[in-house]
């Protein structure tokens, strides 16, 4: 079998387990560092992902970055329907940037998708949240926030919120927790209708310890889940009070205009930077490897500034390539029957050659941009010894860790 490099993560990942898991052992449970680290006051984290507050107001935090495809909210809903929340006083919250909110889920369901054997995975699962704390694991893609994130965090952490919950309800009123049941973020004793809010409980269900498998609803079941329910970042969206990376603004900044490589791979020989010097407001001009970047007072003036630098970029192999060539290279690859393989299930070989009709069809896509739709930015003010860092990014923790080591 050929070794790629997501076999070899996940790989390293099971050689390590025994170091990993006694690492995520001796640390704190993560509801328990969240009380100590994050809540305010009488608020509670009944699990890392759920806050419930004295007044029976919930917030869900979700380890995932809302880009229009609505997933604050879909995630929200799944935690909401496990925990039998009142919708309408659920609050949505982008989680911090902080390893609380690293996401060992990820790791989980992309080490199943790889093959990793079920008798491997209870280690996967032990270490999984460890290996995302020491990778800084805070990403969105792969459209992985439902299939992982929500199937197997948010789901979980709302089914253990509402264990903890009953249990908390049947020490007070010192009955069988049978007997008791929850609806719209109440705990109900069944035989007297008497009833606990989530807030009058969460003091003492944030002691406790979340179960790791709580038994999780049947899709019958759903009270949130399948429902047509109004995305919560739209409003903002539409009224203008939505904040974007480049709405970020700090005292005396200045700004940068980059010129990139034109051609991948190729490196900066030399840059004439003197010219750009002549426009009122500029600070300095940068050179990396494989950019040129002019800094002044504002934007436009650092844009202008460096229009009038003169680059030279050293010769590459990919300046000739084109479109075709790459289609090409495609086709070569497709055709080779040694390539690697990440998953496979069945014998497909052989259930084409016993197929009663053969359809075969070609589809090309040309490159895209993976941009969002505001300018690509990133705004950093560094003081001392730290950096406050704002911008629009899929990777919140890890873009942190490397500013961090950087900056």
């Amino acid at each position: 079998m050929k070794i790629n490099r997501r076999r070899f993560i996940f790989g390293s990942v099971l050689v390590g387990g025994g170091a990993l898991f006694t690492y995520s052992a001796t640390r704190p449970s993560r509801h328990r560092r969240a009380n100590v680290d994050l809540a305010q006051g009488e608020e509670r984290y009944i699990t890392s992902f759920i806050k419930i507050e004295p007044g029976n107001e919930i917030t869900i935090y979700v380890p995932h970055s809302e880009m229009g495809q609505g997933i604050h909210t879909s995630l929200s809903m799944m935690a909401a329907d496990e925990l039998d929340a009142n919708w309408e006083e659920v609050n949505i919250e982008q989680a911090p940037a902080i390893d609380l909110f690293a996401n060992g889920d990820l790791v989980r369901g992309f080490a199943g998708e790889f093959g990793v054997p079920d008798f491997l995975m209870g280690l996967v699962g032990a270490s999984a949240f460890a290996v995302a704390e020491i990778g800084n694991l805070q990403t969105t893609g792969g459209s992985s926030s439902v299939r992982y994130t929500g199937e197997h965090g948010m789901r979980v952490a709302g089914a253990a919120a509402r264990k903890m919950l009953i249990e908390a309800a049947a020490v007070r009123w010192g009955v069988p927790v049978e007997g008791l049941s929850t609806k719209l973020s109440h705990v109900q004793h069944n035989a007297t209708g008497r009833s606990f809010s989530y807030g009058e409980l969460a003091a003492e269900a944030a002691l406790m310890e979340p179960p790791e498998n709580p038994r999780l609803k049947d899709r019958s079941q759903f009270n949130i889940m399948g429902k047509a329910i109004s995305r919560n970042d739209i409003p903002a969206k539409v009224d203008g009070s939505a904040m974007y990376g480049l709405d970020a603004h700090s005292d005396d900044m200045l700004y940068a205009a980059i010129r990139m490589a034109p051609v991948f791979g190729t490196k900066l020989v030399s840059a004439n930077t003197q010219p750009a010097f002549s426009v009122r407001g500029v600070e300095d001009v940068i050179e990396l490897e494989d950019s040129v970047a002019v800094v002044a007072d504002s934007y436009w003036r650092a844009k202008k500034a460096l229009e009038l630098v003169e680059t030279e970029w050293e010769a590459s192999e990919n300046d000739s390539v084109s479109s075709t060539d790459i289609a090409a290279r495609f086709d070569r690859e497709l055709a080779d029957s040694n390539g690697s393989k990440d998953k496979e299930v069945g014998d497909a070989d052989a259930a084409l050659s016993s197929a009663a009709d053969d359809i075969e069809a070609s589809y090309r896509v040309p490159y895209l941009a993976h941009a969002a739709m505001e300018p690509m930015n990133c705004t950093v003010h560094i003081k001392g010894d730290t950096a406050d860092l704002w911008t629009s990014t899929q990777d919140a923790l890890g873009i942190k860790g490397r500013v961090a080591r950087i900056a």
